[in-house]
C-alpha cells in the first residue's frame, strides 16, 4: 500500500484532539478481557504521537478517561487506573527524550494520592521539552471544564476584581483547562461512533470532525496520516463564504 503523504505545513492542524474509542470492542472481538484492549491502545498512542511530531502538530490532546467512565465496572476502572499509573512511570522518560512536554487536564481529586503524585512527577520530568505538547484528559468532562471556569470568574467578581459585564467569551476561554493553548483544529474519534461525548465542548466549536470506523488499537501511523490529509483537503470558513475565504487566501 502506498504511504499517505503528510499535508503541506500550512494545512497541518496546530492542535489535534482525539477520542480514543473502541478498546473494549477490539478486545471483545478477540475474546479477550476489556483491559487487553486498553493495553493494546498504548501502541496506537505511540504511533499517533510519532505522526504528529513528524507533521509538526503543536498540541495533541487525548481523551483517556472521562468523568463518566467511573460508572464502568469497578474491575475495569481499577485496571485502567493501574495501566495509567504504569504508563506514566514508563513513558515520561521516553517523552522527555523525544522533547515532548506532558500535561494532564481534568479533576485530579478523585484519583488515588499515589496516582496524583505520579501525574505530577511525569509532568515535571518533561518540563522544558518544546517539540510539542501531549495533553492527557483524565477524569475530564467538557461541562466540568466550563463550570470550573465559570466558578473561577465568579470568585473574581465576588472579590471585586471583575464586573459581570467584563466577562467575555475570550476571557472565559482563558480560564478553561486548555486556556493557554491554541483551540483544537481537528477532533478525531475512532470506533465508529459519531458524537463528542462531553469532550472539550467549548474548545471544539469550530474544529473539523473526523470519524474513523477503526477501533483505537488499530488506529496507527497510516490511519493518522489519512486523517491529517483529510483535514488538509477541507476549507475552514468560520462563518464566512467560500468566496471570502478564497479572496483572503489570495490577498
Amino acid at each position: 500500500m502506498e504511504k499517505t503523504k503528510l499535508a503541506a505545513p500550512g494545512s497541518v492542524p496546530r492542535h489535534v484532539a482525539i477520542i480514543m474509542d473502541g478498546n473494549n470492542r477490539w478486545a471483545k472481538k478477540r475474546l479477550l478481557p476489556g483491559v487487553a484492549g486498553h493495553k493494546a491502545g498504548v501502541d496506537a498512542v505511540r504511533a499517533v504521537i510519532e505522526v504528529c511530531a513528524e507533521a509538526k502538530v503543536e498540541v495533541l490532546t487525548l481523551f483517556a478517561f472521562s468523568s463518566e467512565n467511573w460508572q464502568r465496572p469497578a474491575e475495569e476502572v481499577g485496571a485502567l487506573m493501574e495501566l495509567f499509573f504504569t504508563a506514566l512511570r514508563r513513558e515520561a522518560r521516553r517523552l522527555n527524550d523525544n522533547n515532548i512536554s506532558l500535561r494532564i487536564i481534568g479533576d485530579r481529586s478523585r484519583f488515588h494520592p499515589e496516582l496524583q503524585a505520579a501525574m505530577r512527577e511525569a509532568e515535571a520530568a518533561t518540563v522544558g521539552s518544546n517539540r510539542f505538547i501531549l495533553q492527557i484528559a483524565a477524569n475530564y468532562g467538557g461541562q466540568w471544564d466550563i463550570a470550573q471556569a465559570a466558578q473561577r470568574l465568579a470568585r473574581e467578581v465576588q472579590a471585586g476584581h471583575l464586573r459581570p459585564e467584563d466577562i467575555t467569551p475570550e476571557l472565559l476561554q482563558t480560564c478553561l483547562a486548555t486556556g493557554d493553548l491554541p483551540l483544537p483544529d481537528l477532533c478525531i474519534r475512532t470506533g465508529g461512533e459519531r458524537r463528542i461525548s462531553n469532550f472539550l465542548l467549548w474548545q471544539l466549536a469550530y474544529a473539523e470532525l473526523y470519524f474513523s470506523d477503526l477501533f483505537w488499537p488499530d488506529f496507527k501511523h497510516e490511519a493518522m496520516r489519512t486523517a491529517l490529509a483529510d483535514f488538509a483537503s477541507r476549507q475552514r470558513r468560520f462563518g464566512k463564504t467560500s468566496e471570502q475565504v478564497e479572496a483572503g487566501a489570495r490577498a
